[in-house]
């Protein structure tokens, strides 16, 4: 098959039998096709005892393409990897919703087929950075795909810290914590605390307040290109954090500043031709069919 991708890598959930049995087909069918297959390490052993595992910076820098079998957290988790080099990413679903994993794992390989020849819409998603500073100084930062997420530690009690967008101050708040998601995570815990569903082409984030004190806090959106600042109160207690994707935490203290803003990275994901945004949402979220 002569195809627009010749070196393509398998990444998956470790120790996850359903995904072990994908990517096996996947492997075996991706060589009959003549293609370069690469499988990252953390998989690589349960899937073909022959191939050399090499780690997610190393697949991104070997492949054309990247297929990640399971849901949207292990999509997440390749992306704030991948999203730095130029590689096309498709998902294969083995999770729950799936916003972000197209294919079906048993029945991929119709579509996979024309994705390969060619067939396919690529669709750009930014992501954010998330930098916590202490006394002036940078201490830690991270990437997220969906949201950056400022929240206690291990219990969960009321905060203080004030909002800055593009260093204008805009107010201060009481709460559980802030959501500051892009449009990729505007259906994800974003949605769960009210924020309203940003299409994937908009150039906007949206700020989402976690049980504020007041009523008349709302979510607000803003332009993605807005540097959003978060001034954490002295009289905080210890154990706060900024968690990527709820999966990495940064660990912040009373004072602290978190500084976030778009990433100069972009996740290129990859589509079957013919991909309806608004098909997935009512599929996933139960919206009514059309009524004539």
């Amino acid at each position: 098959m002569k195809t627009k991708f010749q070196t393509v890598g398998l990444i998956g959930k470790p120790h996850h039998q359903d995904t072990n049995t994908t990517l096996k087909a996947l492997n075996y069918w991706l060589r009959e096709e003549g293609l370069d297959v690469v499988i990252e390490e953390r998989v690589a052993k349960d899937i073909d005892t022959t191939a050399t595992p090499v780690s997610l910076l190393e697949l991104g820098r070997q492949c054309d393409l990247a297929i990640v079998v399971g849901g949207d957290g292990n999509m997440l988790g390749a992306a704030r990897v991948l999203s730095r080099f130029d590689i096309g990413v498709i998902g294969v679903n083995r999770g729950n919703l799936g916003f972000l994993t197209d294919l079906d794992p048993e029945n991929f390989e119709s579509c996979l087929s024309k994705v390969l020849e060619g067939d396919f819409e690529t669709e750009h998603r930014f992501l954010l950075e998330a930098e916590v500073h202490r006394h002036g100084k940078l201490k830690s930062s991270n990437t997220a795909v969906n949201e950056t997420v400022l929240h206690p530690g291990k219990i969960a009690h009321m905060i203080e810290f004030e909002v800055y967008i593009d260093d204008k101050f805009m107010y201060s708040q009481r709460a559980d914590g802030m959501i500051v998601s892009t449009p990729t995570g505007s259906t994800a815990y974003s949605l769960s605390a009210g924020g309203a569903i940003l299409t994937p082409n908009l150039d906007a984030l949206i700020l989402v307040p976690m049980f504020p004190h007041t009523l008349s806090c709302r979510p607000i959106v803003v332009d993605a290109n807005s540097t959003i600042k978060l001034l954490v109160s002295p009289d905080n207690g210890d154990n706060l954090e900024v968690s990527c994707d709820g999966h990495v935490h940064l660990a912040v203290l009373p004072g602290d500043e978190i500084i976030i803003r778009r990433s100069t990275d972009r996740l290129r994901l990859i589509h079957p031709d013919g991909h309806n945004y608004f098909h997935v949402l009512r599929n996933k979220l139960g919206w009514g069919s059309k009524l004539f």
